[in-house]
């Protein structure tokens, strides 16, 4: 859940095109409106069930069978079409993460409240997705594989709570642009830490040479709308987060000391008759990343710095079969190198869709190529079947 928005309005249609999860013309939930329309719920589930066999460097073999993630999420408006909510909370181990004593319990992960006075903009207020790399604005649901890739784990500014401004210029055969703005606690999701001073500022802009995808195509991998003519997405994002607590932003561990962050996403996304291609760079800078802890010199908290590359390409058959492939590749930067190492991926899987991305079948292969900065190296790798379902 995230507040790239698009709203469809007609006198029977109050229908919210959120880009976490996605909406299509097919499996729209569960949707009760009053007599007197003063109000809409509509309620969706998913659920993605996964088993993995998985081989890493220096280790025996393992196999992990888990709910990877669980959720639900409630959407409408009360009073006014024009003001629209959107709750989205989690119940898998994965999502929710370890509890820990005195800490919160991370079930919500979208709390927010959108005032959209017109077809052209968009104000939200609350907890949701900062406008940034495209595959983490995409719901998990919609991926092609069977999770993000490496460099969205690393360097990604994921959800926050804050004030987020979006303008709207969409057209389905022509020229279209958005612009997209948020001020928020740079903190992450659930934080109640002691407030400081320092906030979080993102800017995004999106531009669409040839119009804008079928059906909200933007925010889903793949072409399944297959597009009968080509359509290309070029993006970028910048974030500056001042004096943040953890290692990755609105992510990671708790930091000794807090740095400041800065964040740039580029975007290309190309579909056309059931092929699409999509391209990533991603980069986070920060001085001295590094941080000590001041009663154990040997305990190291440090900011993931570093850049990082992804290439994607798929081709979905006309029996609902789709191959994809994927190339990472993540290069850290000097300060940090000792503790971690750089990473290239590689990718391969098939994915058969039942119902779309709301009922499909995914089968991948990936393979983790290591370098470690005393020149050794290692190798990872995993297989993996996961079963998505929603509505």
């Amino acid at each position: 859940m995230n507040a790239q928005v698009t709203i469809e309005r007609t006198k029977t249609n109050n229908d919210i095109k959120l880009a976490a999860l996605p909406y299509y013309s097919y499996g729209k939930g569960l949707g009760l409106t009053s007599p007197d329309s003063l109000f809409q719920f509509n309620i969706r589930f998913r659920m993605q069930n996964r088993a993995t066999y998985l081989q890493n460097d220096g280790e025996e073999g393992a196999v992990d069978a888990q709910i990877r993630r669980l959720r639900l999420r409630f959407d409408g408006y009360v009073g006014d079409p024009r003001f629209l909510y959107a709750i989205q909370l989690s119940f898998a181990p994965g999502d929710v993460g370890q509890v820990h004593e005195g800490e919160n319990v991370n079930i919500i992960r979208d709390a927010v409240l959108f005032y959209r006075p017109n077809k052209h903009w968009t104000i939200g207020f609350g907890q949701t997705k900062l406008p940034g790399n495209r595959q983490r604005i995409n719901s998990s649901g919609a991926l092609q594989l069977t999770d993000r890739t490496i460099n969205n784990a690393r360097f990604t500014i994921d959800r926050d709570f804050g004030v987020q401004i979006h303008n709207f210029n969409e057209y389905e055969d022509k020229f279209s642009y958005n612009f997209k703005g948020a001020i928020s606690m740079g903190e992450g999701r659930n934080s109640t830490r002691e407030p400081d001073n320092g906030l979080a500022y993102t800017g995004k802009a999106e531009f669409y040479p040839f119009g804008v995808f079928k059906r909200n195509g933007t925010y889903f991998e793949g072409d399944i709308a297959r597009e009968s003519t080509p359509k290309l997405l070029i993006s970028g994002a910048y974030q500056f987060n001042n004096k943040a607590r953890r290692t990755r932003g609105q992510l990671g561990n708790d930091l000794f000391e807090k740095r400041d962050m800065q964040s740039l996403f580029l975007d290309a996304m190309v579909k056309y008759d059931g092929w699409s291609f999509q391209t990533a760079y991603m980069q986070r800078v920060a001085d001295n990343p590094v941080t000590v802890n001041p009663l154990d010199d040997t305990d190291i908290e440090y900011v993931y710095t570093g850049h990082g590359f992804d290439w994607q390409l798929s081709y979905l058959f006309p029996s609902d079969y789709e191959v994809i492939g994927r190339f990472s590749t993540q290069k850290v930067e000097d300060e940090i190198h000792y503790y971690t190492p750089d990473t290239n991926q590689y990718s391969v899987g098939v994915t058969k869709y039942i119902w779309e991305h709301s009922f499909k079948m995914q089968l991948e292969f990936s393979i983790n190529d290591l370098s470690y900065y005393d020149g050794t190296s290692g190798q990872d790798w995993y297989t993996r079947f996961q079963i998505e379902i929603g509505i």
